[in-house]
């Protein structure tokens, strides 16, 4: 597996399994196959609302609790509960995680972010982050934190590279994990012919040359499936390496097209929405 080393000496692995749109048995189980063949990063949030499913996952691998880098977030209606993250580590089953976010910059965030300054300084969290926070978020956070993140989750993928995000994140050491990876299941994304002509190059898919792009652009990745043999295929990317002429033959696709578009009324919804726990 390779790593990145974050702004605070911690090393995380640069593949790993999402979690997200998953049901509880089907994230414990997609955790404990991934596990079993050789990942150590797994990524839930309590508005997933499979984090016991997922801790039920992790110790049914049987792979040791250190071996593994475990990210969750903290959802807006819990930034000013003063219990969220003990409540969170309670329906993982474990002491830690590894990888604390805010999922999003809705209701009272700054509380949310301070309690992840509170969880890091206690131990309950090895590294923080900030997920969806761009542009006037950022901007804001940088003039109130007490922590520097170590983490930045957001969409990217070779349409939409996040260039000038990537500015602010380089300039404090701040990683950027990747989601839409792939392209929101846009067909019009792996079926690009650099893609076809690299994935007969290199024998594997285009998925696969998209998301070893990921890794060599220093972006975290966390392609989630409920299929086994898909959950492997994304790990099988570590054995080749593109050239800087491929991955400059590929920069030519960052045409700045996102997926994902968030307004204001969303926020808001996103403050009032309680995640139902008990389905877990």
């Amino acid at each position: 597996m390779e790593n990145i080393v974050l702004n605070n000496g911690i090393t995380c692995p640069l593949v790993g399994i999402g979690t997200f749109t998953l049901a509880p048995e089907d994230a414990q189980n997609s955790v404990r196959e991934a596990l079993k063949m050789g990942y150590r990063l797994i990524d839930t949030a309590n508005a997933y609302v499979n984090e016991r499913a997922v801790g039920r996952g992790m110790k049914e691998s049987g792979v040791p609790r250190e071996e593994i880098f475990l990210s969750t977030k903290l959802w807006p209606s819990e930034y000013e509960n003063e219990n969220a993250v003990d409540e969170t580590l309670e329906r993982l089953g474990v002491d830690y995680v590894d990888l604390l976010y805010i999922h999003q910059p809705a209701g009272n965030w700054m509380a949310g972010y301070r309690q992840l300054e509170k969880a890091y300084k206690e131990g309950k969290a090895k590294s923080i982050g900030i997920s969806n926070f761009e542009g006037e978020f950022l901007a804001e956070l940088e003039t109130k934190w007490e922590v520097v993140p170590q983490f930045m989750q957001v969409e990217a993928h070779p349409y939409f590279a996040q260039d000038e995000l990537r500015k602010t994140l380089d300039k404090y050491g701040i990683k950027l994990m990747a989601w839409y990876p792939l392209g929101h299941g846009d067909k019009s994304l792996i079926e690009q012919p650099v893609f076809k002509k690299l994935a007969e190059k290199y024998g594997k898919s285009p998925a696969q040359i998209i998301l070893r792009w990921h890794t060599q652009m220093g972006f975290v990745v966390i392609p989630g499936s409920r299929n086994v043999a898909h959950i492997k295929d994304n790990l099988d990317i570590l054995d080749f390496k593109m050239t800087d002429e491929e991955m400059a033959e590929i920069a030519k696709l960052n045409t700045g097209t996102r997926y994902y578009h968030r307004n204001d009324a969303q926020l808001a919804q996103f403050a009032s929405y309680h995640p139902a726990y008990e389905k877990e």
